[in-house]
């Protein structure tokens, strides 16, 4: 009996090890989002009615047509994203297009930014979230936790250019290294160092609003960070999209989209380049909320827009199963980002915060 009891011992220590391990390859998750973008630029490319000065405040409306109109929706979607419909297309998984019925959505029922990034980040829905105001979130964010552990500790980070995020990320409690480009909270951590090269050219630029940083500046300092810190956890956000959109500008919403499928290529290229990434690193795209549908209501979203809550998300990285551009599968969540992330690591974000929501089994298959 007591030969018995060594050999059940040792099978419930050898079964908890292979628990707590990681389940597949990946090491590294960079979260990547972009502000406002629409599923329908995503899966069908430009739309044509609003390739106009009336409806899209278009200035060269040949120019932007010879660049993104094409004559079906798989040309005008890789002539506008064309790292997304090649690479990721026929490596990972992207959800969300509707018309062939892949649903990805917002649960918060507000539709703007600070609750959407909130939900995504920390996996829950606050209903007392109401409002884009620079007020810390009381919700505990998945990069915060995972900085508290000692295997992340120092290896957590985010490179963001709304100036509101780092309240979001409530970098003054979680103790985030971020980076904005806009002071921080107080209490928060030191700015991430940039070059300096980059910092003059930042603070020798004319900028175009007053809460939002340039998307070029923004994926420099991530390229940066990535190369002097080699971070395994990583949060970087884009949002001119969303300004372009808001300022009815369809050609540099298009443009500003395009510009993000470049960085999110470049990013791809330079981890799979580095020994500490290759092969080991997996890629979230996604945006925080989706925008109305119509030669007015493109430009707008929140509570009140119809279709504003519909959004789309990509994976790509080695325990992903490379099945494309989902279709007739089951609805996914943004608030399954959170435990997502997590779950590619090999943690179990939901046992640390039982009310966010499960991560996305579909693009953890390879790994089980």
């Amino acid at each position: 009996m007591i030969g018995l009891g060594k050999h059940l011992f040792a099978l419930v220590i050898f079964s908890f090890a292979l628990s707590a391990a990681p389940q597949g390859k990946t090491k590294n998750v960079f979260l990547i989002t972009t502000d406002g973008l629409r599923w329908q630029e995503v899966f069908s490319g430009a739309e044509e009615q609003l390739m106009t000065k009336t409806n899209g405040g278009v200035l060269n409306t040949n120019a932007l047509r010879r660049d993104f109109l094409r004559d079906t929706p798989e040309a005008r979607r890789k002539a506008l994203l064309p790292f997304f419909w090649s690479e990721i297309s026929s490596k990972g998984q992207i959800f969300g297009n509707q018309q062939k019925g892949s649903v990805a959505r917002v649960t918060n029922g507000r539709f703007f930014s600070y609750p959407g990034y909130s939900e995504f980040l920390t996996g829950v829905v606050d209903p007392n979230i109401k409002s884009n105001d620079k007020r810390p979130n009381p919700n505990t964010n998945v990069f915060e936790w995972l900085n508290l552990k000692p295997a992340y500790k120092g290896k957590v980070a985010a490179v963001v250019n709304w100036d509101v995020i780092p309240w979001i990320l409530n970098a003054e409690r979680s103790k985030l290294p971020v980076w904005s480009g806009f002071p921080l909270p107080k209490g928060a951590p030191e700015r991430i160092k940039i070059s300096p090269a980059l910092d003059q050219l930042i603070q020798n630029t004319t900028p175009l609003w007053d809460m939002m940083m340039l998307d070029t500046f923004t994926h420099q300092a991530a390229m940066d960070y990535v190369k002097s810190a080699k971070p395994r956890a990583l949060y970087i956000a884009y949002g001119e999209t969303d300004e372009w959109a808001h300022e009815s500008r369809y050609d540099l919403y298009l443009r500003s989209a395009y510009n993000v499928d470049r960085y999110i290529k470049s990013l791809w290229e330079m981890v799979q380049a580095m020994p500490e990434y290759r092969d080991q690193t997996t890629f979230i795209i996604t945006t925080d909320h989706g925008r109305g549908v119509g030669k007015s209501a493109w430009k707008n979203h929140g509570a009140e827009i119809a279709e504003a809550e519909f959004i789309w998300l990509a994976v790509i990285g080695p325990d992903t199963a490379p099945l494309g551009e989902r279709s007739q599968c089951g609805v996914v969540t943004q608030s399954q980002v959170a435990a997502t992330i997590a779950a590619l690591l090999g943690e179990d974000f939901c046992a640390a915060v039982p009310q966010a929501a499960r991560p996305i089994a579909d693009v953890l298959k390879k790994s089980k």
